[in-house]
This record gives structure tokens, C-alpha cells and sequence, in this order.
């Protein structure tokens, strides 16, 4: 079974809408692990799956207060661990809430907590490829239905 796939992105609203196709798809109790440099695609990924469960208000990192909440019921989970050193910092925040049943949670700089995520999850690595071009890689760890990738690849189809 193929597990991965990947694809590239040339402008912000092609990756918001990779974001989107794959929020639809999440089930709920979900986690995905976000991966790449600062400014690679994270954020406005993320913004794209909020627009599925909450309508209106910006998304941005919540580089100050950790954790943001899109929705209500399901919600989404927005946590950015760029400013926290490791997985004891993490631990400290009650993390284990934001893997509830009740919506989905994205990590960005999931590589700081990689011992507290969980092993059914689905890890996105975003690159810079030149100017707004985003290689963007997903790798399925048994959280996605089968025959996800087609579906992404519906999403920047015009």
C-alpha cells in the first residue's frame, strides 16, 4: 500500500487549498504532524483546513499562545511549538487534550514532540522550491481512508 505522495504548490491559495481537501477528509481524533522551515507553507496550510471548521476571523500562528481553536463541534486544534525547546515543555501544556475525539489538531514544529504524537497520525514535510513554489510531502502513518491521495490531487485541479 502506498503511503505517500507528494506535490507542489505555486502560489499561497493553492497550498490553503490542499489544506481544505485535506481537512475533509481528517477523521476526527486526527493529528497531523507539520514539518519544514520557518515560512515554508505551515501556516497557511493550517489556514486552509480552519476554513472547514470555522468561518471568518484570521488564522495565524499561535506562536504566543500555543494553541488556537477553530469551530466548535468538530473543532480544530491549531498548536505551534516553534518557541518550545522539547518534548518536557510540551508535556507541561496538557497535550493530550488536543487528541480528543471532538476535532483534529495540527502540529506545527511537530518534530520537537515527536515521542508524545501518536503513531496514527499523518506527517506533511513542507519545502521551499523557489520563489512561492512549496514541495509539499505527506507520508499516511494509518490515519487517512484509502485512495486519500487522489482526492488531494482534486484540490488544485481548476
Amino acid at each position: 500500500m502506498n503511503n505517500e505522495w507528494m506535490i507542489e504548490t505555486h502560489a499561497q491559495e493553492e497550498t490553503e487549498a490542499l489544506g481544505k481537501a485535506l481537512a475533509q477528509i481528517l477523521p476526527l481524533g486526527g493529528v497531523v504532524a507539520l514539518r519544514g522551515d520557518l515560512a515554508a507553507g505551515k501556516t497557511c496550510f493550517v489556514r486552509g483546513m480552519a476554513s472547514v471548521y470555522a468561518t471568518g476571523g484570521a488564522v495565524h500562528s499561535p506562536t504566543f499562545t500555543l494553541v488556537n481553536q477553530y469551530g466548535e463541534s468538530p473543532r480544530l486544534y491549531h498548536v505551534d511549538l516553534y518557541r518550545l525547546s522539547g518534548p518536557d515543555e510540551i508535556a507541561d501544556l496538557g497535550y493530550e487534550e488536543l487528541f480528543e475525539p471532538d476535532g483534529v489538531c495540527a502540529v506545527e514544529w511537530a518534530e520537537r514532540a515527536d515521542v508524545l504524537l501518536p503513531n496514527k497520525r499523518l506527517d506533511v514535510y513542507f519545502e521551499h522550491a523557489g520563489m512561492d513554489v512549496r514541495r509539499i510531502r505527506f507520508v499516511d502513518n494509518g490515519l487517512l481512508p484509502p485512495g486519500w491521495q487522489a482526492g488531494m490531487g482534486q484540490a488544485l485541479v481548476k
